[in-house]
């Protein structure tokens, strides 16, 4: 086989940053390396690619088998290739992203490498550059959150108001004002409220709603003010 003469090996490797939302919180996806150097660091979901896989293959196959979650989508967030990032062997890294339900996938998780989920304000240090990894995906999130309705993707086929504001306060690690982000939710028109109250998170109770189907696919740049100053983040 014909090979490249003069050219020195790099490593390719694919690492994965799984966001969750609980019903009330982010979370972050962390497991104990399983290999020298810094055994049992947490770490993000990482493997080298084989020959015979796509970056994308390399990826899904990482995760599964290191956390058991199967069938999540990630997007490609970006390329890590400091000389110095991986002290053993010179390593590209591929990061991959995503935001998922936390209840929908539980079931999948297995202990082999000791994957727990971790509040953003309680996220440990973490080998290598996965902390530059972590801080640039919590970006990429928090862009795509404000420019396409993602985040509803995440949410019961009823929720309360208080539910939603609390899973975009998550996203963007801020306290948004109650009443004016009613009023922006409720102005878009594409919301059914239902007769149904949440009573288990105060005596009163909060109304249930659903998205309007018939309007939303057509009309759903109407959530994309929900943000009150995207600027601010990006």
């Amino acid at each position: 086989m014909q090979k490249y003469t003069g050219e020195k090996r790099i490593l390719v490797a694919t690492d994965c940053i799984i966001f969750g939302f609980d019903g009330s919180n982010i979370k972050l996806l962390l497991v104990q390396r399983g290999i020298e150097p810094e055994i049992h660091k947490w770490s993000l979901m990482g493997g080298f690619i084989q020959p015979s896989e796509t970056p994308d293959e390399a990826a899904n196959r990482v995760l599964e088998q290191r956390t058991g979650l199967n069938n999540v989508y990630m997007d490609q967030l970006n390329v890590f290739g400091k000389p110095d990032r991986d002290p053993v062997e010179r390593t590209l890294s591929i990061a991959y992203y995503a935001l998922i339900d936390i209840h929908q996938y539980e079931k999948q998780l297995n202990d082999d490498f000791h994957a727990e989920w971790f509040l953003l304000d309680d996220m440990p240090d973490l080998i290598f550059d996965h902390n530059e990894m972590v801080k640039q995906a919590r970006k990429q999130l928090m862009y795509k959150a404000a420019l396409h309705p993602i985040l509803f993707q995440l949410l019961p086929e009823k929720f309360t108001i208080p539910q939603l504001q609390a899973l975009y306060e998550g996203v963007y690690q801020t306290k948004f004002d109650d009443r004016n982000f009613s009023r922006k939710l409720l102005s878009t028109g594409l919301l059914v409220k239902l007769t149904e109250k949440d009573k288990q998170s105060s005596k009163k109770g909060a109304f249930y709603y659903k998205l309007d189907q018939s309007q939303y696919a057509e009309n759903f740049e109407s959530f994309l003010n929900l943000v009150p100053n995207p600027n601010k983040f990006f």
